[in-house]
Protein backbone atom coordinates (compact mmCIF):
# COMPACT_ATOMS: atom_id res chain seq x y z
CA UNK A 1 0.00 0.00 0.00
CA UNK A 2 1.13 3.55 -1.00
CA UNK A 3 0.66 6.61 1.03
CA UNK A 4 0.81 10.16 0.31
CA UNK A 5 0.43 12.63 2.95
CA UNK A 6 -0.69 16.37 1.98
CA UNK A 7 -0.18 19.29 4.30
CA UNK A 8 -1.13 23.20 3.96
CA UNK A 9 -0.71 25.80 6.16
CA UNK A 10 -3.33 28.68 6.62
CA UNK A 11 -2.82 31.66 8.17
CA UNK A 12 -4.07 35.76 8.99
CA UNK A 13 -3.31 38.57 10.51
CA UNK A 14 -5.93 40.75 12.28
CA UNK A 15 -8.43 41.38 9.69
CA UNK A 16 -6.50 40.24 6.98
CA UNK A 17 -7.84 37.70 4.52
CA UNK A 18 -6.44 34.27 5.08
CA UNK A 19 -3.90 32.35 3.09
CA UNK A 20 -3.67 28.96 2.92
CA UNK A 21 0.21 27.65 1.56
CA UNK A 22 -0.44 24.38 -0.41
CA UNK A 23 3.38 23.76 -2.05
CA UNK A 24 4.66 26.97 -3.43
CA UNK A 25 1.01 28.42 -4.03
CA UNK A 26 -0.72 31.17 -1.94
CA UNK A 27 -4.18 30.43 -1.93
CA UNK A 28 -6.50 33.43 -1.25
CA UNK A 29 -9.58 32.74 0.74
CA UNK A 30 -12.60 35.30 0.46
CA UNK A 31 -12.82 39.16 1.24
CA UNK A 32 -9.25 40.93 1.29
CA UNK A 33 -10.53 44.35 2.59
CA UNK A 34 -7.44 45.92 1.65
CA UNK A 35 -6.85 44.74 -2.11
CA UNK A 36 -10.49 43.57 -3.52
CA UNK A 37 -8.21 42.25 -6.53
CA UNK A 38 -7.00 39.57 -4.04
CA UNK A 39 -9.72 38.20 -3.08
CA UNK A 40 -10.71 34.49 -3.66
CA UNK A 41 -13.51 32.06 -3.72
CA UNK A 42 -15.27 30.65 -0.42
CA UNK A 43 -13.93 27.68 1.33
CA UNK A 44 -17.48 25.89 -0.03
CA UNK A 45 -16.30 27.30 -3.55
CA UNK A 46 -12.79 25.97 -3.18
CA UNK A 47 -14.10 22.22 -1.46
CA UNK A 48 -16.38 22.33 -5.26
CA UNK A 49 -13.07 23.41 -7.20
CA UNK A 50 -11.17 20.47 -5.68
CA UNK A 51 -13.71 18.12 -6.47
CA UNK A 52 -13.50 19.01 -9.99
CA UNK A 53 -10.05 19.32 -10.56
CA UNK A 54 -9.76 16.06 -8.92
CA UNK A 55 -12.43 14.60 -11.57
CA UNK A 56 -10.32 15.90 -14.33
CA UNK A 57 -7.88 14.06 -13.48
CA UNK A 58 -8.98 10.99 -12.59
CA UNK A 59 -10.92 11.27 -15.72
CA UNK A 60 -7.65 11.74 -17.96
CA UNK A 61 -5.70 9.11 -16.05
CA UNK A 62 -8.51 6.33 -16.63
CA UNK A 63 -9.54 7.24 -20.12
CA UNK A 64 -5.54 6.68 -21.16
CA UNK A 65 -5.86 3.34 -18.99
CA UNK A 66 -9.61 2.46 -21.21
CA UNK A 67 -8.15 3.81 -24.45
CA UNK A 68 -10.33 6.54 -24.70
CA UNK A 69 -9.85 9.49 -26.76
CA UNK A 70 -10.59 12.45 -25.20
CA UNK A 71 -10.99 15.71 -27.03
CA UNK A 72 -12.32 18.04 -24.20
CA UNK A 73 -14.14 17.93 -20.74
CA UNK A 74 -16.02 19.86 -19.20
CA UNK A 75 -17.46 19.35 -15.31
CA UNK A 76 -19.95 21.46 -13.65
CA UNK A 77 -20.69 21.00 -9.75
CA UNK A 78 -23.05 22.82 -7.81
CA UNK A 79 -23.86 22.41 -3.82
CA UNK A 80 -27.00 23.27 -1.79
CA UNK A 81 -26.26 23.78 1.33
CA UNK A 82 -28.36 25.76 4.23
CA UNK A 83 -26.97 28.85 6.09
CA UNK A 84 -28.67 28.27 9.15
CA UNK A 85 -26.17 26.52 11.29
CA UNK A 86 -23.19 28.37 9.54
CA UNK A 87 -25.14 31.84 10.89
CA UNK A 88 -25.81 30.61 14.28
CA UNK A 89 -28.90 29.95 14.22
CA UNK A 90 -30.88 27.05 16.06
CA UNK A 91 -30.82 24.48 13.22
CA UNK A 92 -31.28 20.28 13.22
CA UNK A 93 -29.82 20.69 9.57
CA UNK A 94 -25.97 19.80 9.28
CA UNK A 95 -24.10 22.87 8.29
CA UNK A 96 -22.51 21.16 5.38
CA UNK A 97 -24.12 20.66 1.74
CA UNK A 98 -27.27 18.97 1.63
CA UNK A 99 -26.39 17.72 -2.07
CA UNK A 100 -24.13 17.75 -4.49
CA UNK A 101 -24.95 17.75 -8.55
CA UNK A 102 -21.84 16.98 -11.05
CA UNK A 103 -22.57 16.86 -14.53
CA UNK A 104 -19.58 15.47 -16.48
CA UNK A 105 -19.31 16.52 -20.23
CA UNK A 106 -17.12 14.54 -22.20
CA UNK A 107 -16.29 15.14 -26.02
CA UNK A 108 -15.18 11.69 -27.62
CA UNK A 109 -15.83 9.12 -30.11
CA UNK A 110 -16.15 6.47 -27.62
CA UNK A 111 -19.43 4.89 -27.57
CA UNK A 112 -22.33 5.99 -24.74
CA UNK A 113 -21.43 2.14 -22.81
CA UNK A 114 -17.96 3.00 -22.86
CA UNK A 115 -18.47 6.41 -20.73
CA UNK A 116 -20.58 5.04 -18.92
CA UNK A 117 -18.08 2.46 -17.96
CA UNK A 118 -15.39 5.30 -17.46
CA UNK A 119 -17.58 7.55 -15.80
CA UNK A 120 -18.13 4.54 -12.83
CA UNK A 121 -14.47 4.05 -12.56
CA UNK A 122 -13.76 7.20 -12.64
CA UNK A 123 -16.06 7.97 -9.75
CA UNK A 124 -14.47 4.70 -7.47
CA UNK A 125 -11.08 6.40 -8.12
CA UNK A 126 -11.61 10.25 -7.26
CA UNK A 127 -10.37 10.83 -3.78
CA UNK A 128 -12.13 13.55 -3.49
CA UNK A 129 -14.93 12.64 -4.05
CA UNK A 130 -14.52 9.54 -2.18
CA UNK A 131 -13.89 12.22 1.01
CA UNK A 132 -16.70 13.69 0.12
CA UNK A 133 -19.54 10.52 0.29
CA UNK A 134 -17.64 8.85 3.06
CA UNK A 135 -16.78 9.78 6.71
CA UNK A 136 -13.07 10.49 7.15
CA UNK A 137 -11.54 10.73 10.87
CA UNK A 138 -10.55 13.96 11.75
CA UNK A 139 -9.26 15.14 14.64
CA UNK A 140 -8.72 19.11 15.70
CA UNK A 141 -6.10 20.29 18.00
CA UNK A 142 -6.06 23.34 19.88
CA UNK A 143 -2.68 25.53 20.15
CA UNK A 144 -3.33 28.84 22.77
CA UNK A 145 -0.05 30.45 22.11
CA UNK A 146 2.18 30.12 19.32
CA UNK A 147 5.08 32.07 17.20
CA UNK A 148 3.59 33.02 14.11
CA UNK A 149 6.21 32.77 11.07
CA UNK A 150 6.68 36.17 9.32
CA UNK A 151 4.63 35.75 5.84
CA UNK A 152 3.47 38.14 3.47
CA UNK A 153 -0.47 38.58 3.70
Amino acid sequence: MSTKTVNVLGYAKNSNQFVVKAQNFDIRISKNDQFSELEGPSPIEYILAGYAGCINAVVKLVAKEQGIDLKSLQVEISGTLSLDKYQGKISDERAGFKSIEVTVKPTSDATLDQLKDWLITVENRCPVQDNLINPTPVSVVLVKEYEPTETIL
